[in-house]
């Protein structure tokens, strides 16, 4: 039952965020309503991926080795960063189309690293693969793009010190619900 709910959380995930590029005269005959519909659904899809991995049995598929939580942690700050305003607000990541986007599947990345059960791949390889399929689905609709105005090292400075505070903020949550995710 677990890897079903996992699954159905991954396609409702898909879905949500798919429908306006997917079928936008559905989702514009919404007006307003789909918002809601559509933020409903996705925390619908949370819940399910969070129960159905929670529920699914451990398969082992890999053992990572105990450095990888490290990299993953560093991988995890970089993503952090890359879905800060940084993106729109710095210097060094204004000529990226899709910092956020990036810096998701930079997360999912790092996930994988250290994630060796079947769940985990699951999971982590659909968030991953969502990440570069939206990103595919996006340029096509809106082939125009041109960055923004470049804004300052200082600024990029403040979001990476407000990205550690962050990541320690999200490693305290994560140990006390899930797995400790600092090693040792």
């Amino acid at each position: 039952m677990g890897f079903v709910l996992l699954v159905l959380g991954l396609a409702l995930w898909w879905g949500a965020h798919l429908f306006k590029r997917l079928m936008p005269e559905q989702r514009r005959a919404m007006g307003g309503k789909g918002k809601g519909v559509v933020a409903l659904g996705l925390l619908l899809a949370v819940i399910l991926m969070v129960v159905g991995f929670r529920m699914t049995p451990f398969i082992h598929v890999w053992a990572p080795p105990s450095f990888l939580v490290h990299v993953n942690n560093l991988l995890i700050l970089i993503a952090i960063w890359m879905m800060s305003p940084a993106g729109q607000k710095g210097r060094l990541l204004n000529g990226v189309r899709h910092p956020m986007l990036t810096g998701f599947g930079l997360w999912a990345i790092a996930h994988l690293l250290v994630n060796g059960d079947l769940a985990g791949i699951i999971l982590f390889g659909g968030l991953w693969a969502w990440s570069l399929a939206e990103k595919i689905v996006i340029n096509r609709a809106e082939t125009q793009w041109t960055p923004g105005v470049p804004g300052t090292l200082a600024k990029d400075g403040m979001f990476f010190a407000a990205s550690i505070v962050l990541l320690v903020v999200i490693g305290l949550i994560h140990g006390w619900i899930g797995p400790w995710p600092f090693g040792g």
